[in-house]
């Protein structure tokens, strides 16, 4: 299990599947480089982030999913880590962002649906909120999608949110971390803390 979690009582998190950019987003965040690889699977316990003098840590927890030349059994042991975590800290997370690949998010939820079959993005979108965690969907590298509003209202449609996506900004934020374009996160997250009486958090975001 993930042990080094600071003592602090807010969080706000980062999920998502391995290689959609979730430690770039991070540094983009915090301002601090975290180990990001060329390779899948380089984070495998959570990045903390915690300001000192405020009871509150941003957490970027290890993608999940497929990995190429990682094993089944870890993958799946990675996996379970994290639905722990998010439940033993359900209280706490005041925010969690999932972040997703704009330019191939559709092509693996649909390459993965089926009778017995659950996307994990759909599937970590659906447990998040059976948590009660308010949860952005951080649409990452939206540079490379060039329909990007059809995209945007399909993975709204494939979330079980009714498009067209600009009425749920307050849930999917496009971004492109890698340029620094992440304000429509920054808003949406801040929509989602205001709703929490948490403003004091707004200087992170």
């Amino acid at each position: 299990m993930f042990e080094n979690r600071p003592n602090r009582e807010a969080e706000v998190a980062l999920v998502g599947r391995s290689n959609v950019g979730k430690s770039t987003l991070m540094r983009e965040i915090t301002g601090h480089s975290f180990d990001t690889g060329g390779k899948p699977g380089v984070t495998r316990n959570p990045n903390h982030y915690d300001w000192n003098a405020e009871d509150f840590v941003i957490t970027d927890l290890p993608g999940f999913g497929f990995m190429s030349g990682v094993e089944e059994d870890y993958r799946e042991e990675i996996k379970t880590n994290i639905v722990h975590y998010l439940e033993d800290y359900a209280d706490n997370i005041l925010v969690a962002i999932l972040v997703v690949d704009g330019k191939s998010a559709i092509d693996i939820i649909d390459r993965h649906s089926g009778p017995d079959e659950i996307p994990y993005d759909v599937e970590m979108f659906h447990f998040l909120r059976e948590l009660d965690i308010p949860t952005v969907v951080a649409v990452n590298k939206m540079d490379k999608v060039d329909d990007k509003d059809e995209r945007l209202n399909e993975l709204c449609d494939r979330l079980g949110l009714y498009p067209p996506w600009k009425q749920w900004q307050e849930i999917i934020a496009p971004i492109t971390a890698k340029r620094g374009q992440i304000d429509a996160l920054n808003e949406a997250v801040r929509d989602q803390l205001h709703e929490q009486n948490r403003d004091d958090l707004y200087k992170f975001f």
